[in-house]
């Protein structure tokens, strides 16, 4: 068996594949664990075949055999999106962060603040200025400038109402009414 630094290939294809593999953990995004599942696999198929296969086809047969699992690693890894789930992990652009909602997780001012968005791609957390006033910590925000990059300016929820507000909160307070009405009725019935 082929020999490197006084160890094996496949053993060091092994030692590759996991470092790796273990790489990915400090930086994800698919950019270490698919080639290093690729040399895993070879590495492991290198020990186990390692002694049936004649030393010039072994090479050969690594090669195949990271070219397979690669291809299979980058399918699985395509396939089910670990990473965000079919492309809503991460932005297009900053105007696709409009009207995106999310919460204050530092109290936002006109000079500084962040907030964390629903659905705001790989890293939710953006630095936030206020439209209006100072926002607390904890309520509820909607995005009016995604401006560029990760600063964004933010309006509290709390003070938001528009037509259809407005609509709903009048019936409430028409059946509201009436139900007082209706009560009152049989109050003097009585």
């Amino acid at each position: 068996m082929a020999e490197l630094f006084g160890y094996s290939v496949p053993f060091l294809l092994i030692l590759a594949g996991a470092g790796l593999m273990v790489m990915e953990a400090f930086a994800p995004g698919a950019h270490f664990i698919v080639i290093g599942i690729a040399l895993l696999a070879a590495g492991l198929v290198g020990l186990l075949l390692g002694g049936l296969l004649p030393s010039a086809a072994l090479p050969l047969v690594l090669a195949a055999v990271v070219l397979a699992a690669g291809g299979a690693a980058l399918y699985v890894y395509r396939t089910f999106d670990f990473y965000g789930g079919k492309g809503t992990g991460r932005t297009s652009d900053s105007a696709s962060l409009r009207g995106k909602t999310g919460r204050v997780t530092e109290r936002v001012t006109k000079s500084g603040g962040e907030v964390k968005l629903d659905s705001g791609g790989f890293n939710p957390y953006y630095q936030a200025r206020a439209l209006d006033g100072d926002i607390e910590e904890g309520e509820e925000v909607i995005v009016v400038d995604p401006g560029g990059g990760n600063v964004i300016t933010v309006e509290s929820m709390a003070g938001l109402e528009d037509d259809i507000d407005r609509e709903l909160a009048r019936e409430r307070t028409r059946r509201e009414r009436e139900s007082d009405d209706e009560r009152d009725g049989e109050s003097e019935a009585v």
